[in-house]
């Protein structure tokens, strides 16, 4: 592996790979039926393309795992040096803003004695005697800060989730960037407050790393993000109605999947001219079991989803604050009460309305600068299939 082979434009390497497909077509095309040995006049012009073949491939190419499997050398690559430069300029703008908007820097406990959103997407362990779980998020910490009386609190640190999944866009752990906050009348103020911190962060991506961008548009091509200044907003509804006017079919009360939510992002870019948008008011049936219900129809609730070049970057909600609520909704979801008693116990002295949200670093990186797969923002990724280096 080569230091010049794994900082080469990803542009070429497309050509090339483009250029090598039209030489096998010709090559496919010529032999036909025709069956070895070959007559004198075809073995010649074979002997051609495969020239043509050899000429045309310039470059090596260095997969992805061969660039995992030898991080440390792919590290030192300038694009790669840029992104984790700006990985880390995302922390500092999320602290930043957090800290200048009377938030206060907490850190949770990542061994927990019971799954923090249910399901058996967790990774379990012996805790001496007893069984627990690694964290799937700060979830039920961060809500307990809130009953607290800490009413503006949020978190960058690890989350691990025991997804089976071998996608451009999921990790066994990555690192969450989790707020949470108490409001006044409305949970719109939360998300008042989300859309200016993503502002904050894509206007100081673009301002302090000018550089670093420059950098990686040189290996990994990609269009300047669009968003406005006071981020999009569309119901979830209206997301339907879109997709359904584009010819998919899906339920008022569907959840939707990952090719709808690529070929949604589509439609609000041909609408909105946005990159960047906010959904809202997601049907209960695809939320956790503390999420609060909308008081005007129960089939949904109080959420919300943010994208970036059609796929999820957040998702977060209004929470339920009332124990007995929150323990029935528990209990519905399947849920022993027994393992988050504490949690639950921690709103009988009292908790303020509250939201938040829970965003994945390596996630907004990667859709930032386009770069197609979640590993190349993740200095040491873990999968199912990698736990090494």
């Amino acid at each position: 592996m080569q230091l010049e082979d794994a900082s080469r434009s990803q542009e070429l390497l497309d050509q090339q790979e483009k250029d090598l497909a039209a030489v096998d077509e010709k090559i496919k095309k010529l032999i036909g039926d025709a069956k070895e040995p070959y007559p004198a006049e075809l073995t010649k012009q074979l002997e051609a393309l495969h020239k043509e073949k050899s000429e045309v491939q310039k470059y090596v190419v260095v997969d992805q795992n061969t660039s995992l499997n030898n991080r440390i050398i792919d590290l030192r690559t300038p694009a790669n040096q840029a992104i984790f430069t700006i990985q880390s300029g995302v922390c500092t703008l999320f602290r930043e803003f957090l800290l200048s908007n009377g938030f206060t820097e907490i850190h949770t406990p990542k061994i927990m004695a019971g799954a923090s959103e249910g399901g058996a997407q967790v990774f379990k362990l012996q805790y001496f005697d007893a069984p627990a779980f690694l964290a799937q998020s700060p979830q039920l910490p961060k809500q307990m800060a809130i009953c607290a009386d800490m009413n503006r609190v949020f978190e960058i640190a690890p989350v691990f989730r025991a997804e089976n999944s071998l996608t451009h866009r999921h990790l066994t752990e990555f690192m969450g960037l989790d707020i949470e906050m108490a409001f006044h009348d409305h949970y719109h103020e939360v998300l008042d407050v989300i859309g200016n911190l993503f502002t904050f962060i894509f206007d100081g991506i673009a301002n302090r790393f000018s550089k670093e961008l420059e950098i990686i548009s040189q290996q990994y091509k990609f269009e300047p993000l669009k968003y406005n200044k006071v981020p999009l907003r569309i119901l979830y509804s209206e997301g339907v109605s879109l997709l359904r006017a584009a010819g998919h079919t899906i339920g008022d009360l569907d959840d939707i999947n990952t090719t709808q939510e690529k070929a949604l992002g589509v439609l609000v870019k041909e609408k909105y001219g946005v990159d960047f948008y906010i959904m809202d008011k997601f049907p209960k049936s695809a939320r956790p079991f503390y999420t609060m219900v909308d008081p005007a129809d129960p089939n949904y609730t109080n959420s919300y989803d943010l994208f970036v070049r059609g796929e999820e970057i957040s998702s977060g909600s209004q929470r339920i604050h009332d124990p007995a609520m929150l323990e029935a909704s528990a209990k519905a979801y399947g849920i022993d009460t027994s393992t988050i008693q504490s949690y639950i116990d921690a709103f009988k002295y009292g908790a303020p309305p509250h939201g938040g949200c829970g965003v994945g670093l390596e996630r907004i990186v990667m859709l930032y600068l386009g770069l197609g797969n979640i590993r190349k923002t993740s200095m040491f990724p873990r999968d199912p299939r990698r736990l090494a280096p």
